[in-house]
């Protein structure tokens, strides 16, 4: 209950009851609201404004933003050990898988050229952060690209390796016939005198003599090209070894093949004999690379020692007479 206040009037000499004006309680009312909410902007203004006092949710963003930026340079370290491993995958594939399999290494340029065009990193600009985020995402897609170049080179070393196997298995690699002390090499390539037409002309091939029905054996995985009687030859096999690679085997008494066949290094395909225009019991042989006529003396690496090949070198230099 409020107290009742009163004053003195010297008039009639008297105590009066003071009564309170209603619109002045209302006007000082108002300037009491008026006066708080004054008072808090201001007190709002100099908290803001004082320095290192921040809020709860400013201190909570603030860590958020450190943990990102922390998560980020952890992740540029992780790439960089990425890219430490794949340089060296890079490394060995230039100089080692490449130049095995006789491919072309790749350039430094190629592999760690950016991307050009626009700006395709404008969207993480205008932020606190952006320099961190734009250089972050920038590395990851150098080296996502490199890995891609590397991936297609590793397809492509896979399929040279597949091809490499293929060819060194059906390159012509050995003798024809067994010929373990060399003395069957009769007459090499070169020009000879032809035994019957009796005048000096290229001799294509090699001369193997040995006695009639000696085994002749395909130097090489290939397919039958040619399987038949030949007038000059006799009779003929010719071998379709791939890669540009073909062999003749000439003179022989019988074909064990037929065209089309498949067949394996070392498989009998016929026997020696004295068929077409021949002197005596031998087989000629001869290696075509690329439709060309090539000395088969380089062909003879899978069971030639350097010792045994220096000696067959020397025996097919001799300019003797041939037997075909």
């Amino acid at each position: 209950m409020s107290k009742v206040k009163y004053y003195y009037d010297s008039e009639t000499l008297s105590y009066r009851k003071i009564v309170p004006k209603k619109g002045k309680n209302f006007a000082l009312g108002v300037l009491f609201f008026v006066g708080i909410v004054a008072m808090s902007f201001v007190l709002a203004l100099v908290y803001l404004n004082i320095p290192n006092v921040e809020t709860p949710k400013e201190k909570a963003y603030k860590r958020e933003i450190e943990n990102m930026r922390f998560q980020y340079e952890l992740l540029n370290k992780r790439m960089e050990d990425v890219v430490s491993v794949l340089e060296n995958v890079e490394d060995r594939d230039n100089n080692i898988y490449r130049v095995y399999f006789e491919a072309n290494p790749i350039s430094e340029e190629q592999r760690r050229s950016g991307f050009g065009g626009i700006n395709r990193y404008k969207n993480l600009e205008g932020y606190e952060n952006s320099e961190i985020i734009t250089e972050t995402t920038k590395n990851l897609d150098r080296l996502s690209k490199r890995l891609v170049i590397q991936s297609k080179s590793l397809d492509e070393i896979a399929t040279l390796a597949k091809n490499k196997e293929a060819l060194l298995a059906s390159i012509p690699a050995i003798q024809p016939v067994k010929n373990d002390d060399l003395k069957r090499m009769a007459s090499g390539f070169g020009i000879r005198m032809h035994p019957i037409l009796k005048y000096r002309k290229m001799h294509n091939g090699m001369d193997f003599s040995a006695t009639t029905n000696t085994e002749v054996f395909a130097t090489g995985n290939a397919t039958v090209k040619k399987a038949r009687r030949s007038s000059g030859f006799g009779n003929l096999i010719v071998l379709d070894h791939g890669f540009g690679y073909e062999t003749y085997y000439a003179h022989l008494e019988d074909i064990k093949v037929k065209p089309g066949q498949k067949v394996k290094r070392g498989e009998i395909i016929g026997h020696v004999g004295n068929t077409g225009l021949s002197t005596a019991p031998h087989l000629h042989y001869e290696v075509h690379k690329n439709g060309k006529v090539v000395n088969p003396i380089n062909f003879y690496h899978g069971d030639l020692t350097a010792e045994e090949y220096d000696i067959m070198l020397n025996q097919s230099a001799l300019e003797n007479q041939s037997l075909d």
